[in-house]
C-alpha cells in the first residue's frame, strides 16, 4: 500500500520540522511550504496530496482565506484539510469549518488526536 502524502502548510519551519518527523514516523510522505500562495503553486499541478494539514494563521494569506481557494482548484475540492491553530478560542472551530476545514485540531498538537483524523479522512 502507498504511503498518505501529506502537505503541511505552516509559516513556523519549528512546526513543520515538528510534524514532518512526526508523521514520518507513521510511515507518512510530507511535503511542506512555507506560505499559502506557495501551496497554491504546489496543488495547481498533479502532485498526489492526500491530505492538508495548514496553520490558520500566517502573514499574506490566512489559512481562512486559503481554504476556500484551495477548495476551489480542479482536482482539490475533496482533499481533506484540516486547519492547525493555536486559537483554541470557543466559536474557533466552527469558523475553521465556515472555511471549508474538513476538521480542526489546536496548537500544542495531541498526536493521538491527529492520527485519529487522518485515519477518519
Amino acid at each position: 500500500m502507498p504511503k498518505k502524502r501529506v502537505l503541511i502548510i505552516d509559516d513556523d519551519p519549528r512546526n513543520i520540522f515538528a510534524l514532518t518527523a512526526t508523521l514520518k514516523a507513521k510511515s507518512f510522505d510530507c511535503l511542506s511550504c512555507l506560505s499559502a500562495r506557495e501551496a497554491l503553486e504546489i496543488l495547481k499541478t498533479d502532485a498526489v496530496i492526500d491530505f492538508i494539514l495548514i496553520d490558520m494563521m500566517m502573514p499574506e494569506m490566512d489559512g481562512y482565506e486559503a481554504i476556500p481557494r484551495i477548495k476551489n482548484l480542479p482536482n482539490r475540492e475533496n482533499t481533506p484539510i484540516f486547519s492547525v491553530t493555536a486559537q483554541a478560542m470557543v466559536g474557533d472551530r466552527e469558523k475553521c469549518l465556515r472555511a471549508g476545514a474538513t476538521d480542526y485540531i489546536a496548537k500544542p498538537i495531541d498526536v493521538d488526536r491527529l492520527f485519529q483524523l487522518l485515519s477518519a479522512s
